[in-house]
């Protein structure tokens, strides 16, 4: 179109020797499908795919992002997913979806429920799935359809293996060349077309036969398939239901019909005098003629077979979910004797099919993440996916990326404080019910403001969300925070899990958990629960050693049991205290991130190079 027009689209298709568009070189194309910048110089024509006639290439569109926060969620986790996915989609064509790397515990199912939200639907992992490859939306066929239409098919699409569906497309079983090559070498079986409840109509698609007498629709349900030369041979041979193939020879046509034959296929394209015809009627014989001679619509007949009869049945079948992962697809490709294999949806319909193949040019899932830049705390397959964002507030951890990506790390008490200046950044009206959920994480990370993390950016934005939220700050903080210590029906796993990450330093891993509590009494019942399951905790997890804070809120006091080898002397060297039965007391600490996970990271470190 007008050149004008042409900067910020998705691609440019020009003739770089026309002067209209000479004023395009050296200056920048958007394509936002790519989310990057791409000067427009002369030699970037042939690198890109420009020219005359040509639209430039670029790479395949972002399906969609999975904005995901760290393994045993807490508030902040996934109030920041779902409200980083809100903005994203305001502002972006691309969509952008929040997700939960695992179950939530009860304070952040109290603000979702509070503010509206269902829980993020679960991922568990982020390596290349089937979907994520190139699923060849092969067409499948019916039950009914000939061996000779499924083999035709077969050649024109250049595949070896068919998938058979119902109306529903709902796969029914699978059809390969060699089923159809065995099929037509059993010649000794001459009852295949009746045991298949084979339809006249494939009779007529195989052999390119015309109808005289009887319905396409109507099926063969009874007997062999018979050559009918003179009368004198077929006496005897000739039994009550068989389909026999003739020639134009009248007294062979006639006796065939009143032998009792259901069905007489007439060869050589011959005709069929008004007699026979008139006969057939009489004895119920459906007829039929063909081009073909004898011989060769003997060979063609028992390919009308449906495909129904020699596929391998459903329950037999391999086949894979879009969501299956590209990784144990080939473990089992590896195993088998197949070499396609279908593919279906999420409501267990098929798409298509996939082979080896398909899995060599797999497409990255692309993800955002949120409150944490721990490869210890995200889902596995992160090294497989493309990371194209990172939002947090804790400390530069150990997630590396395959290329440059925004990486925003602010010091301060949560993550949606951060998300709240982006907000106002990006001109984007924050809705109630999203600055709801921003409060509640804010609320919860700093403990109402009272943790030695929170800033004063972290209360501005709590107290301008609680407007929007229409809220007020200190009733529902200790709303939230009642809700997340009521214990009924909760096991010590989901307690433990509730709120809980695992860190590293050197050769050193261990596991930091956290719960807050607004009174004694629940403190002191979720200690007597969680305390004999930090061992169990650790064993999960796969870690030698756990701390874990039961913190009282009002008081700003925190208890912390322990598990592990060396414990005992790790937290009383690192805090300054002496355990009373397994339990350090801690007067004012309450944070994790800067009051436990810094001075933890030290002491381990000392008693390592100590050792060495």
């Amino acid at each position: 179109t007008r050149p004008e027009t042409m900067l910020g689209d998705t691609g440019v298709a020009v003739n770089p020797n026309d002067e209209k568009f000479q004023h395009l070189i050296g200056k920048t194309c958007i394509l936002p499908i790519m989310n990057r910048e791409i000067p427009i110089v002369a030699d970037d024509y042939v690198e890109l795919g420009f020219g005359t006639g040509k639209a430039a290439e670029v790479p395949e569109a972002i399906r969609k992002v999975n904005v995901i926060g760290h393994l045993h969620p807490d508030t902040d986790s996934i109030c920041s997913a779902i409200a980083y996915a809100y903005l994203k989609n305001q502002i972006s064509g691309i969509e952008y979806e929040p997700r939960r790397a695992g179950a939530i515990n009860r304070e952040t199912a109290f603000a979702l429920k509070t503010f509206g939200f269902e829980e993020p639907e679960l991922i568990t992992s982020v390596a290349p799935q089937i979907k994520d490859t190139q699923i060849s939306k092969q067409r499948s066929i019916e039950a009914d359809t000939s061996l000779f239409s499924a083999w035709n098919l077969m050649r024109d699409l250049k595949t070896s293996t068919l998938c058979i569906t119902d109306e529903k497309n709902d796969l029914l079983g699978l059809i390969a060349v060699k089923d159809i090559a065995s099929a037509n070498m059993d010649i000794f079986d001459t009852a295949m077309l009746s045991n298949a409840k084979t339809l006249y109509s494939n009779v007529l698609d195989t052999l390119k036969g015309t109808m005289v007498l009887g319905d396409p629709a109507d099926r063969i349900c009874q007997g062999n398939i018979r050559i009918g030369t003179t009368p004198e041979m077929m006496e005897g041979n000739i039994e009550k239901g068989d389909i026999v193939l003739v020639t134009n020879r009248y007294e062979t046509q006639r006796y065939a019909v009143e032998a009792g034959a259901s069905c007489l296929v007439v060869c050589n394209g011959a005709s069929v005098s008004e007699v026979v015809i008139e006969a057939a009627k009489a004895n119920g014989c459906t007829v039929l003629t063909t081009p073909y001679d004898t011989y060769s619509a003997a060979r063609l007949i028992p390919m009308a077979t449906p495909v129904s009869a020699e596929m391998l049945p459903e329950d037999k079948v391999l086949r894979f979910s879009v969501n299956t992962s590209v990784d144990d697809a080939l473990k089992v490709m590896a195993n088998s004797q197949h070499r396609f294999f279908p593919v279906m949806d999420e409501d267990g319909q098929y798409v298509g099919v996939v082979s080896s193949p398909n899995m060599i040019n797999v497409n990255k899932k692309h993800v955002i993440l949120v409150d944490h830049n721990e490869r210890s705390q995200a889902v596995s397959g992160l090294e497989r996916a493309e990371i194209m964002e990172i939002i947090d507030h804790h400390r530069i951890g150990t997630i590396e990326t395959s290329s440059p990506a925004y990486f925003r790390n602010e010091p301060v008490g949560c993550t949606n404080t951060i998300l709240f200046s982006i907000f106002q950044e990006k001109g984007v009206e924050i809705p109630q019910n999203i600055a709801g959920l921003m409060l509640s994480a804010i609320l919860s990370d700093t403990l109402a403001f009272r943790s030695p993390t929170c800033t004063e950016r972290d209360k501005y934005a709590g107290r301008e969300l609680a407007k929007i939220a229409g809220v007020d700050i200190d009733e529902y903080a200790d709303a939230m925070f009642d809700a997340g210590a009521d214990l009924t029906g909760r096991t010590a796993e989901e307690v433990f899990n509730s709120d809980f990450k695992v860190f590293s330093r050197g050769h050193a891993r261990f596991g930091v958990g956290q719960g807050s509590f607004m009174t004694e009494s629940s403190r002191k019942a979720a200690e007597a629960l969680v305390g004999p399951y930090l061992k169990e905790g650790a064993a999960a997890n796969d870690i030698p050693m756990v701390f874990y804070m039961f913190t009282d809120v009002k008081t700003q006091t925190t208890e912390m049991l322990y598990w592990g080898a060396g414990t005992d002397q790790i937290v009383a060297r690192t805090f300054g205290v002496t355990p009373v039965d397994g339990i350090a007391t801690l007067p004012g600490v309450v944070s994790r991130k800067k009051q436990v996970i810094p001075p933890l990271m030290t002491t381990l470190q000392d008693m390592d190079e100590e050792d060495e």
